[in-house]
């Protein structure tokens, strides 16, 4: 796995052909092994690219990196440099069960503003009681569950699990810390 090599510093290059680059230097990425910072890119000659820089990208040689390019043959070929920041932040966020009024304040905004922006109505309540009611459940049978689809009932979860209130399993998910302690501080009902 990439982001595994790179939190352990075995791997510091990725190799991608694309029409234009995807990412720019700067940019940070949340993976299963944690952040990834996009340290730089370049643009490099397919037929230049050494062994050592394809070590450096967790491939055995050159030869193996340019046939698993993926991508249109006439699109350039990048070099990006990568490294690990640190452990995701939300981690350390779904275990902070000490939340302050002015941190439940925060959550409840930050939920409203969810509601309100949602085509289909109040939805972060219901489906924070709904994962505390079901944990670990398969996100197609919670989506069905409510009558949702899955892709946008899993996006949902997502701005939940961003704001530290849920945790990702293999299967399904689970009421953070966080959540918890929001839940039993709120004033808020599945209603809104």
């Amino acid at each position: 796995m990439i982001a595994q090599g790179v939190r352990d510093g075995t791997v510091t290059l990725a190799f991608r052909r694309w029409r234009r680059p995807d990412v720019k230097p700067g940019a940070q990425f949340r993976t299963s092994a944690g952040v990834i910072r996009v340290e730089t890119i370049d643009v490099v000659d397919l037929e230049l690219i050494s062994d050592d820089e394809a070590a450096r990208a967790g491939h055995r040689d050159a030869t193996s990196v340019r046939k698993r390019l993926s991508g249109e043959i006439g699109w350039p070929v990048y070099r990006i440099g990568l490294s690990w920041v640190g452990e995701d932040p939300r981690i350390a966020l779904r275990s902070d069960d000490a939340l302050s009024d002015a941190d439940v304040a925060a959550l409840d905004a930050r939920l409203e503003r969810f509601d309100r922006a949602s085509s289909f109505g109040p939805w972060t309540m219901a489906t924070l009681a709904l994962i505390g009611q079901r944990p670990q459940v398969r996100a197609p049978d919670l989506a069905a569950s409510v009558g949702r689809e899955t892709a946008p009932f899993k996006i949902d979860v997502r701005k939940l699990k961003n704001l530290g209130l849920t945790i990702s399993h293999p299967v399904g998910y689970e009421l953070s810390p966080r959540g918890l302690a929001y839940l039993a501080r709120t004033t808020r009902t599945a209603a809104g």
